[in-house]
């Protein structure tokens, strides 16, 4: 009853202003997702990267739905080194509402999650400052921060794209990473249990604290562990200070929480992150999809092989203020509430050093480390520091407003900042979300297929490994279907049968041995012999084969197969 009264307390604490606010950067982040996974005349329709990310989720919540903990798209294996704290969510809620999964993907749970975002941020930045200006611009800037790509884009070519020129993502691409925006939903959540049980000095606020802090390894592992170092941090700060050991106590209980949740998916075998310092610098200039600066990208390095150390470290010096002005764009104003902080860091509040600590952790993490498979995997602790500068960066404004006693100066600095901050979210949403067609597809045909292979009874689907020099022959001709567009789990997701190896790309990132499984297939069917084929799927325990047309070129070794469905565009065998 008290958390119920809390919660309409909150609604009720938002104002007209900010309630717009929330209504209109709810509907912009929805439109990333909720056109995806719905039938067109093409076909369904993935836009962004939705065609990868969005169906792997998909595969993963119909597989926990079907067979628990085993991996859906490498048969045979269980679930490693991965959050699926959120996949786990949809997963229950299928079952309890029995809305398709596909629809509570795409488009049920992204307006809930970006409306819920919006309340926590105004509610959190309302109780911490005790100010509405400061509750809207904090808001502002978590919805609709955007990096100055589209500067560097509009002097070369007249664009205003550009939101990852300088590797980061922006608030507007939240919702298609949704374990990333459970988490801000659950951190933000966690930070006003902390708050308001610091204050009333509130055992079970502090340990629902806790416990939410603890659950977001599995939701989003990055995100935990930040806030595992900004609450030691902020810890022994208030320790140092005589302020008692509470937050000590909330890092203790949220470090038991986070390993009893982590350890159990986790494969202490795999070393996912790798030394690497500087990567993302480097590959920032020297990438011709980010800033592209080949001259001053090569004198970096060359600055580094002659041993010019005093040349090398001004290079990436000046590479470092790049990417740190490029990619916070206006919320670098943040930085003057860090530096007044910083300056009497004694009388530092614990919140100001959680903030710091998050925002400092999130920049250093990426700048020294990359992930195995997927390198540039560390650049998402990046997106933690860019929304919590965000919410400093709404209370700097709102302190700057409120020393302009002209209110035409003061709506000319507004209209200032939503001109530059506004064009990165409206150039990805014009040339990546609201086209009319998009990149990637399955056709009508082929969803005819997997629905008929849903319907049949429980086995493991083989399909051929994805063909990366046909997808790029198909590149200019969109929409692609998904088979000639990424190693996706697609075969998994719409058919809810596993599949014996699918989605390539998220099995590298997980640590599973991929390759040889893949290799092994591919010498069986180059082996021309069907004896041998047949012999495979028997000791693979393969039930079905799922054969595209356009990629499958090994129809004379499915003659000891049973055709079960037939279309232009598949067949399917059953393997008796």
């Amino acid at each position: 009853m008290d958390f119920t009264r809390n919660c309409i307390k909150a609604i009720k604490s938002i104002n007209i202003g900010g309630w717009i606010l929330i209504c209109i950067g709810t509907v912009v982040w929805s439109l990333t997702m909720v056109k995806s996974g719905i039938n067109y005349s093409y076909g369904m329709g993935f836009w962004g990267p939705n065609g990868h990310d969005g169906v792997w989720h998909i595969a993963l919540i119909e597989g926990l739905i079907r067979d628990g903990l085993q991996m859906p798209v490498f048969k045979g294996e269980l679930i490693q080194n991965y959050h699926i704290g959120f996949d786990v969510i949809v997963a229950v809620l299928h079952k309890l509402t029995f809305i398709p999964v596909t629809n509570l993907y795409f488009q049920v749970l992204p307006p809930v999650l970006a409306l819920s975002i919006g309340l926590l941020v105004y509610k959190f930045t309302l109780v911490w400052k005790k100010s509405d200006v400061a509750a809207f611009w904090s808001t502002f800037f978590v919805y609709f921060g955007g990096s100055l790509g589209w500067i560097v884009n509009f002097v070369r070519n007249g664009s205003f794209d550009g939101e990852s020129m300088f590797w980061s993502q922006q608030s507007i691409s939240t919702l298609i990473n949704p374990p990333f925006a459970l988490s801000l939903l659950t951190l933000f959540a966690g930070l006003i249990f902390l708050k308001e049980g610091i204050a009333y000095k509130s055992m079970w606020r502090l340990t629902t604290a806790s416990l939410l802090f603890g659950l977001l390894v599995q939701i989003k592992v990055y995100a935990g562990l930040l806030i595992l170092g900004g609450l030691f941090i902020s810890g022994m700060h208030s320790l140092v200070n005589k302020k008692g050991p509470a937050l000590l106590k909330v890092f203790t209980g949220t470090l038991i929480i986070s390993v009893l949740a982590f350890s159990p998916l986790h494969n202490t075998g795999s070393g996912n992150i790798v030394f690497r310092p500087f990567w993302f610098l480097e590959t920032m200039m020297n990438d011709i999809d980010r800033v592209y600066w080949p001259r001053f990208g090569g004198a970096m390095g060359n600055y580094v092989l002659a041993g010019n150390w005093l040349k090398a470290v001004t290079f990436y010096f000046a590479a470092f203020l790049i990417f740190i002005v490029g990619n916070f764009g206006l919320r670098i104003i943040k930085g003057l509430y860090v530096i007044n902080n910083l300056k009497n860091w004694k009388q530092l509040k614990y919140m100001d050093v959680i903030f710091v600590s998050i925002i400092l952790l999130g920049i250093v993490v990426p700048l020294f480390f990359i992930q195995s498979g997927t390198v540039w995997n560390t650049i998402q602790f990046f997106y933690y520091s860019l929304t919590f500068s965000g919410i400093l960066a709404g209370i700097v404004l709102s302190n700057v407003l409120a020393r302009i006693p002209n209110n035409k100066l003061k709506s000319l600095v507004m209209l200032f900042v939503v001109i530059l901050t506004m064009p990165t979210t409206l150039a990805t949403l014009g040339y990546h979300y609201l086209p009319t067609r998009p990149p990637a597809k399955i056709s009508n045909t082929e969803l005819e297929a997997l629905k008929y292979l849903r319907q049949q009874s429980t086995g493991t689907v083989l399909t051929l490994p994805f063909n990366k020099d046909a997808a790029i022959k198909a590149v200019d001709n969109p929409p692609r279907p998904l088979y000639l567009y990424e190693s996706t789990a697609y075969v998994s997701a719409f058919s809810n049968k596993p599949v014996y190896l699918e989605d390539e790309v998220n099995l590298e990132i997980t640590g599973y041995n991929w390759r040889d499984r893949r290799q092994n297939i591919l010498d069986v069917l180059n082996s021309d012999d069907s004896k041998i084929f047949h012999e495979f799927t028997e000791n693979e325990q393969i039930k079905y084969i799922y054969a595209v047309r356009e990629t499958w070129s090994y129809g004379n070794l499915l003659s000891a197969f049973t055709k079960v469905y037939e279309n232009d565009e598949v067949v399917i065998y059953e393997v008796q």
